[in-house]
């Protein structure tokens, strides 16, 4: 089994938000409104911190995507009480929503603030009911949801090499989660952290590379490429 994992690098992303509308559409994900948005309770699976560094005049601008970090050691995971949110054989935090019963505990649990909770039933007005992903269940009222990394992409993706090749092994890149295939600057990267030739497990390993909130010991499987320092030295 592969270990699905995801490189950032932070040095490429241009806060452009394509990763979050392409997430929205992949995994129908509702919107809530500006009153319940005010109120906590937004729902986006991914979301794009932004930073400012320096003082004036010298400030510089730091974008951050922000998802499910498929931590290894999940805090989530164990207080669940009906074993809704669990680790899967490929490395990553799975959801069954037909088990959750809304407990919110996992979110309490979570440290990064990528779990969401449905306070309605999701609607869309006509005709945007009519794009909804055929793929993806929509969540009823009262449910935890998060990032799966597009589990339905990374099944059809098993499905379709198996059908080619009895080991079913998935070449690198051929899968690509919503948000990595969106991205236009390339700074996210999908793959197997497992095989130490893909490009996802080389970049994890770069010098530059870091776990968001790495001293908590939840082990994420998402790795944030610093900004270089290239630029400090007069490169650009």
């Amino acid at each position: 089994m592969p270990r699905w994992g995801m490189t950032v690098d932070l040095d490429r992303c241009t806060g452009c938000e394509a990763c979050v509308t392409a997430c929205h559409a992949e995994n129908n994900i509702p919107t809530v409104g500006p009153e319940e948005a005010a109120r906590g309770r937004a729902m986006h699976w991914i979301r794009v911190e932004r930073y400012w560094e320096g003082e004036f005049p010298d400030v510089r601008l730091k974008f951050r995507p922000v998802f499910c970090q498929q931590c290894d050691n999940a805090p989530c995971e164990p207080v669940c009480p009906t074993y809704a949110s669990y680790h899967t054989d490929d490395g990553l935090n799975a959801q069954v929503y037909n088990r959750c019963i809304g407990t919110r505990y996992c979110a309490n649990a979570c440290s990064y603030n990528v779990r969401f909770f449905n306070f309605h039933n999701p609607e869309w007005d006509r005709p945007l009911d009519l794009q909804l992903n055929p793929d993806v269940s929509v969540r009823e009222v009262g449910v935890m949801e998060k990032c799966t990394f597009c589990i339905q992409r990374i099944q059809a993706a098993r499905i379709e090499a198996r059908a080619d090749d009895e080991e079913g092994a998935i070449e690198d890149g051929a899968l690509q989660p919503a948000c990595a295939q969106s991205c236009t600057a390339n700074a996210l990267v999908f793959g197997d952290l497992d095989d130490p030739e893909s490009r996802a497990s080389r970049l994890s390993r770069s010098p530059r590379g870091g776990k968001l909130l790495e001293e908590l010991g939840a082990e994420p499987s998402v790795t944030y490429l610093q900004k270089g320092d290239w630029y400090e030295s007069g490169g650009g």
